[in-house]
């Protein structure tokens, strides 16, 4: 075997290496390029930011064991490139870049009605929200096996609006005094 003989089969070696490495990219590729979908985002969006897992929530906010993966939801407030955007943080965030590749963001499909200001909430000592009663609306005997149970029909005032619902009277007197003033008058017309 001749050096030009060498050469040349070592040459097409070397090709069909490449070739099938190429084709060996493009399948991995496709695969890929399956689960992903093209992020874009309009100015005004909000988005929510995936918290790092290598910096975890120790940057973002108070550590513990069951961390949130997203944090957010932040405005959009420019389109950088194609692939990053600059979020509108809030100040306890100020010590973070605030350009953020596509691969970082989440769209975040808020609805207004459902936020509800801070201020406007009201919860007791154990955490709970404080719904505010409004009336009663309407009485009735529930007989059960051995027991009769007296019950009112009480409106509820909450964040998301006004219903109403079925609570035991007795109940209701001890937390809720205040109610059954007016409901001796309900008494008199019914």
């Amino acid at each position: 075997m001749g050096s030009t003989e060498v050469v040349f089969k070592t040459t097409e070696w070397i090709q069909q290496v490449r070739s099938r490495i190429q084709t060996a990219q493009s399948r991995q590729k496709s695969y890929a390029d399956k689960r992903r979908s093209n992020l874009e985002f309009q100015v005004g969006d909000m988005v929510l930011l995936k918290v790092s897992p290598w910096k975890g929530v120790i940057r973002f906010r108070e550590r513990g064991k069951l961390g949130p993966r997203y944090i957010g939801p932040f405005r959009v407030t420019t389109r950088v490139s194609k692939v990053a955007y600059r979020l509108d943080l809030p100040a306890e965030l100020s010590q973070i870049h605030i350009i953020f590749p596509v691969s970082q963001l989440r769209k975040c499909l808020v609805d207004d009605s459902a936020i509800v200001p801070l201020e406007d909430i009201q919860v007791d000592d154990s955490l709970n929200y404080i719904e505010r009663r409004v009336a009663i609306l309407d009485r009735k005997t529930k007989t059960l096996r051995n027991k009769v149970v007296q019950l009112v029909k009480v409106q509820w005032q909450h964040r998301k609006g006004s219903e109403w619902a079925w609570e035991p009277e007795e109940e209701m007197r001890d937390h809720y005094p205040e109610l059954f003033s007016d409901a001796a008058d309900f008494e008199d017309k019914v």
